[in-house]
């Protein structure tokens, strides 16, 4: 008779079996108390679920404070109530007390004080300023131009790549107030231009004004841009100097120019 037949055989497997799966628990159990420490806490896992807590804390108190007078409570989930946030915010809005502006390039447009800055800033002297252009037929500086280039890529979203305007802007190419008085340009930059403006016996009347640019420019940028803008497009006048500019500064923050503003120019000059 085979031994795998025995029973006896069979019957001291099995028990040899159960003995091993019965020995194997017992060291994982012991293995667990000795080394993982029981039902002791990690340390490291402690120490950062601390941080986590600390930090979950510091964000409700904040929110609590500044963001929601108003709560919905769902089970354990508490909700910020956008209604209360937006009557929160807007009290506050409400309440606040405006803040005089003392730097003119932060004066708005056509605001009360724009108005209070140009009666006290007094006139400017825009004959000396276009006294200062330099003779018909003087050559620009290719490295102004260059960079005039360069600055005008802002330009060319109103006024085109080409200079041939567009929807929101008149075209500069061929155009008689871009060979005019300097001052007249440099004062634009400055303050901005609202319509109608008549450009080389055509009128233009666009639904937006031309935004000051100047305050964000240096008075070299300025000069660069202007002097690209009359040397480019069939145009061709006078370089724009960085000491115009700066002669015309104090324009930043005064209401908007209109074309009454100007300096005329001759049609076609």
């Amino acid at each position: 008779m085979s031994s795998h037949d025995n029973p006896l055989v069979r019957f001291s497997a099995f028990w040899w079996g159960i003995g091993v799966i019965l020995l194997f628990f017992v060291v994982l159990l012991v293995t667990r108390f000795f080394v993982g420490g029981g039902d002791a806490p990690d340390p490291l896992e402690e120490s950062a679920r601390k941080v986590r807590l600390k930090t979950l804390a510091e964000v409700e108190a904040a929110q609590k404070a500044n963001l929601a007078p108003k709560v919905i409570e769902e089970g354990s989930i508490v909700q910020l109530h956008p209604q209360g946030v937006f009557e929160h915010l807007g009290g506050q809005l409400v309440g606040s007390t405006p803040t005089k502006v003392d730097d003119p390039a932060w004066v708005v447009p056509g605001s009360a004080a724009a108005e209070e800055l140009a009666a006290a800033g007094g006139e400017v002297d825009l004959a000396a300023v276009d006294a200062l252009t330099p003779e018909a037929g003087t050559a620009p500086d290719p490295a102004v131009m260059e960079k005039g280039q360069q600055l005008y890529m802002v330009c060319m979203a109103c006024h085109g790549a080409n200079g041939e305007g567009g929807p929101v802007g008149p075209p500069l190419a061929g155009a008689d107030w871009v060979a005019g008085p300097v001052s007249n340009l440099i004062r634009i930059q400055m303050r901005g231009l609202q319509g109608p403006l008549v450009v080389s016996g055509k009128e233009y009347n666009f639904p937006a004004p031309m935004a000051p640019m100047g305050a964000a420019q240096s008075d070299a940028d300025v000069a660069a841009v202007l002097t690209y803008i009359r040397n480019s497009f069939g145009n061709s006048a006078p370089p724009v100097l960085p000491e115009q500019v700066e002669m015309l500064r104090s324009e930043i923050g005064k209401p908007m120019l209109t074309q009454g503003d100007l300096i005329p120019v001759a049609p076609g000059s």
